[in-house]
């Protein structure tokens, strides 16, 4: 063996040493859990919310509105992070996810400034969601149309 192949063989063993391994049943479990834990807790709003005499569409809204709300809240005080390292996709797929990635990086980027820092990386995350979700319902929108005009 040479010593290209050697140094090649040692970069091989050094990168399996340091790559981290998963066990990909015990991370979709996390997930399945974080995930399923914020959509009981929002279940939870919103048969309370009903409970109280609100009609489905109100306590739905009410419970949107305070999920998004605990959201920001544990964004703020650095706990939501720790919840989306431990659960993965299952915290980062609800609407509670969306929320943090908005309030995150307008937290970060705060110190910038109110245009400068908040105004133009509050959206480096979730602009991507927004920009193609309207887009892909304006194309949907437009070929409805044009279908409905045949």
């Amino acid at each position: 063996m040479n010593a290209n192949e050697e140094q090649k063989q040692q970069y091989n063993d050094y990168v399996k040493q340091v790559t981290p391994t998963h066990n990909l049943p015990y991370e979709m479990f996390k997930a399945f859990l974080t995930g399923g834990t914020i959509c009981l807790i929002g279940q939870v709003i919103r048969n309370l919310a009903a409970q109280t005499g609100m009609d489905q569409d109100t306590a739905g809204a009410w419970c949107s509105i305070l999920l998004v709300f605990l959201s920001i809240l544990l964004t703020g005080l650095n706990i939501y992070p720790s919840i989306a390292k431990w659960g993965g996709a299952g915290a980062l797929v609800p609407i509670t996810g969306f929320a943090n990635g908005v309030a995150a990086p307008a937290i970060e980027y705060k110190k910038e400034g109110q245009v400068f820092g908040i105004g133009s990386k509050i959206f480096t995350i979730a602009g991507p969601v927004i920009l193609y979700g309207i887009f892909t319902s304006w194309v949907l929108g437009l070929i409805y149309w044009i279908l409905k005009l045949l």
